[in-house]
Order: C-alpha cells, then sequence, then structure tokens
C-alpha cells in the first residue's frame, strides 16, 4: 500500500449506513476502506495506530464516550457521526475523538474530515458547532459578552483587563467560566460562540 493512502476503519451499527461509508471511502483513490464492522469489539483486533475511524453508534452518550475512548486508547484517529437533533458533540470530544460530523452530511464533507483528521486536524461540522453553542443554557453575564466581544475582537488578555479595569487573574476566572459552559476556551471557539449569539456581528 502506499505511503500516501490513509486506512479508514467504519464502525456503525446500522447496516445500510455502514455500507454506504464505506462506499464513500472505497471510491478515493488516497484513502483505503480496511473495516466495515458492527461493533468496536469486532473492530478492534484488526486497528493499526493511526487507523481513522468513522464511529456510527447509535448509543447512549456515556457509552458512545467509552467506545471512543477505547478506540482513541489504541491508537485510532476517530470521528464520530453525530445526529444534530440528539448528540452534544462535548462528550466525545473529550473522550478523545477528533472530530465530530453530522450524520447529514454529504460526501465531499466527510471526505474533507476524513482527511483532515488523518493529517492531525480536528473536524466539527458547522451545523453540529451551532447546536452546541447555541443550547439556551449557554448563558453568559454582561461582563461574560464584554470579555467575548473583545475576544472576538482579537484583543489579548492583557488588553482586555486593561479596556476593562480588572486584573488578568479576573479575566482569566472569566474565560475558565466561559469554558465550562461553552466547552473551549479556544479563542477560535469563543469567537464563533459570540458570532452565534450575535454579540459580534459575523462579518
Amino acid at each position: 500500500m502506499s505511503a500516501e493512502v490513509r486506512r479508514v476503519a467504519v464502525v456503525g451499527d446500522c447496516p445500510l449506513f455502514r455500507r454506504g461509508l464505506a462506499q464513500v471511502v472505497e471510491s478515493t483513490t488516497d484513502l483505503a476502506l480496511v473495516l466495515a464492522a458492527g461493533s468496536v469489539e469486532e473492530a478492534e483486533g484488526r486497528l493499526q495506530g493511526g487507523d481513522v475511524v468513522l464511529v456510527d453508534l447509535q448509543l447512549p452518550p456515556a457509552d458512545l464516550s467509552a467506545a471512543v475512548f477505547r478506540l482513541a486508547g489504541r491508537g485510532a484517529e476517530v470521528l464520530v457521526l453525530c445526529s444534530p437533533l440528539q448528540h452534544d458533540i462535548v462528550p466525545p470530544m473529550e473522550a478523545g475523538a477528533r472530530g465530530c460530523l453530522s450524520r447529514q452530511a454529504g460526501e465531499l464533507e466527510l471526505l474533507a474530515a476524513i482527511r483532515l483528521v488523518a493529517s492531525g486536524c480536528g473536524y466539527v461540522s458547522a451545523a453540529l458547532a451551532v447546536r452546541r453553542w447555541a443550547e439556551p443554557q449557554c448563558r453568559v453575564t454582561e461582563r461574560e459578552r464584554q470579555i467575548l466581544e473583545l475576544v472576538a475582537n482579537g484583543e489579548t488578555d492583557h488588553g482586555i483587563a486593561e479596556r476593562l479595569g480588572i486584573s488578568e487573574h479576573t479575566v482569566h476566572s472569566h474565560l475558565d467560566r466561559l469554558r465550562d459552559k461553552i466547552g473551549s476556551r479556544r479563542r477560535a471557539d469563543l469567537t464563533r460562540f459570540a458570532v452565534a449569539h450575535d454579540i459580534v456581528p459575523n462579518a
């Protein structure tokens, strides 16, 4: 097998959807389907470190996270397929998934996500990101709104502290609380949240 060809496995409990995913992978020249299994147990002994594993298992959140953790622990690059209306992407990501792909994604997005994950990058479908960041329980205080606006406008932590007349330690405390609500402290994620909630306009 050429060094440029990446190994891809499909683990899904819906036979028709599993077959469809497998066919999309097989239609490419730079990806090689190495297995299509109905469970993690069936797949584990046939995986190699660095394999990209598409996971489409209709499991309770805790069981799905456990499955992701097992695969990631074997060195797999896990890409989880999720329904925008049913799944919270944070638990599988915290369990070690490289990305979460909407089950409504088309072939081009699927292949792009696989290639990004194979190259060591993360990927989250826009539909899943909006769902996560627009949840009603993600309430922010007025001070957090001010910090989000400044983050979205490119201010550093030091700059935010100076603009608001507070210490950098206080800024970090607010960012920690935002991480607990949103699931991330990365500036790109905070900016997306700010746009989704109309805290800053979408440029």
